[in-house]
C-alpha cells in the first residue's frame, strides 16, 4: 500500500486512489456529530450558490456551513459542533458547505473513492483502509481555506498514517499544542458565538466514532454516507 501526504486544495485535485479529504476544525468533525445527531442525509456541495438552490427544491432540509467560519445568511447552522449537538436532526436532510473540507471532496475527481477524515473517526477511517488494502492512499490535509496548512489537518494526516501502518504516535501532546497554533482561535472571547471554545474539545476528541463518513458523488452534490461495518 503506497501511502501519500498532501495537502490544501492542490492536493485534492490531484489525489489519487482511496482519497481521505481531511478537515479537522471543523467540517468533517461536524459531519461525525451530525450524524451522531440523527441526520438522515447530509449532502455536501462546493459552493453557496448550489446550497441555496437546493433548499429551494427541499425547503425541509437544513443549510449548514460557513464561509471564513462565520455562518452564511439564511443558514440553520454554522459550522460549529457545539450548536449543533443540542439540535434534534432525526430524519433531518443536511445541505452542507465550508471553506474547505466541502471544497476539497468535489475537487478530488482523480480520486477512486472518498472518505473524510477527522480526529474524532481516525481510527475507524484508519480500519476501513486497512480492510480494504487499496494500492494508493492519499491522504489530504485541507488547511486554511483550502490555501495554507492548518496543523491540525497535517497532524491527523500523520496519525491516520501511523495508524494504518501500526505505528505509535504520542497524539495527546501534539493536541496540546494545537491550542498555541491554529486551535488558539477557539479560546478568542470575540468568537465565542460562532466558534466556541468547546469546538476545540469536540474536534480532537480522537477515536470517539466507530463509522466512517463515504462521499459518493450524485445529482446534486455529493451524498454523505454513515458507513458503520466493512
Amino acid at each position: 500500500m503506497q501511502i501519500r501526504l498532501t495537502e490544501m486544495m492542490e492536493g485534492a485535485q490531484q489525489a489519487e486512489g482511496l482519497t481521505v479529504i481531511i478537515d479537522v476544525f471543523r467540517a468533517f468533525s461536524m459531519e461525525c456529530y451530525m450524524f451522531q445527531q440523527g441526520a438522515d442525509k447530509i449532502t455536501a456541495v462546493g459552493n453557496k450558490e448550489e446550497a441555496y438552490a437546493l433548499k429551494l427544491k427541499n425547503p425541509e432540509a437544513l443549510l449548514v456551513g460557513e464561509r471564513n467560519e462565520i455562518p452564511l445568511p439564511g443558514f440553520d447552522y454554522g459550522n460549529s459542533p457545539t450548536l449543533i449537538k443540542r439540535a434534534d436532526l432525526r430524519k433531518k436532510a443536511i445541505i452542507h458547505t465550508t471553506s474547505a473540507g466541502t471544497q476539497g471532496i468535489v475537487s478530488a475527481v482523480h480520486a477512486e473513492e472518498i472518505l473524510t477524515g477527522s480526529l474524532v473517526n481516525a481510527k475507524a477511517v484508519a480500519e476501513y483502509i486497512k480492510k480494504k488494502n487499496p494500492e494508493k492512499v492519499t491522504l489530504v490535509g485541507m488547511g486554511v481555506n483550502g490555501k495554507t496548512r492548518a496543523q491540525e489537518d497535517w497532524l491527523c494526516a500523520q496519525y491516520l498514517k501511523s495508524l494504518i501502518e501500526g505505528k505509535a504516535m504520542d497524539i495527546g501532546n501534539r493536541i496540546e499544542e494545537l491550542k498555541q497554533t491554529t486551535g488558539a482561535r477557539f479560546f478568542d472571547p470575540a468568537r465565542q458565538n460562532f466558534g466556541p471554545e468547546e469546538d476545540f474539545y469536540l474536534c480532537t476528541n480522537c477515536d470517539l466514532f466507530p463509522f466512517v463518513i463515504r462521499a459518493v458523488q450524485e445529482e446534486t452534490g455529493y451524498g454523505m454516507h454513515c458507513v458503520k461495518e466493512w
